[in-house]
């Protein structure tokens, strides 16, 4: 159990997983992938959020041994979500920043499935939390970008 094969961001990476390390660890540490933040280390605060399989994900809770499809880092969504980002600023959705990577990898989800309200992206969101805005300007940013 010492290697395992990702895909990340699209790219084909072999990583030592000996010792179940979480996706997260990997992520930063051995691919230098540092947009995901290790916060709570349990899966409740959504700053290491990724995409797995196009489904948003806690990479602190989630061993890489059992990822077995691709992953997407807020590296990998810069280009998608550059829009979205620049909507983050113009609104002010984010004040310290550690928890916007997280959040603007599971709006990217949200965005790519279709969203429909306020209420929905508040509640899929629930899930990262901001201890420095409101989350108004946030959902604001997801719903402005909806096509």
């Amino acid at each position: 159990m010492g290697e395992h094969r990702l895909v990340v961001n699209g790219e084909t990476v072999s990583v030592d997983v000996r010792g179940l390390r979480s996706l997260a660890d990997v992520l930063r540490n051995d691919l230098g992938l540092t947009a995901n933040k290790i916060a709570c280390g349990r899966g409740e605060c959504g700053a290491c959020t990724v995409l797995i399989g196009g489904e948003p994900r806690m990479a602190c809770t989630t061993p890489a041994v059992l990822v077995r499809e691709e992953v997407e880092t807020s590296e990998g969504l810069a280009q998608e979500s550059a829009d979205l980002r620049r909507s983050f600023a113009d609104h002010g959705a984010f004040q310290c920043g550690f928890c916007t990577p997280g959040q603007v990898v599971h709006a990217v989800a949200l965005l790519r499935g279709g969203i429909r309200d306020a209420g929905q992206v508040r509640h899929a969101l629930s899930g990262n939390i901001c201890r420095c805005t409101g989350y108004q300007a946030i959902v604001d940013c997801v719903l402005e970008q909806q096509s």
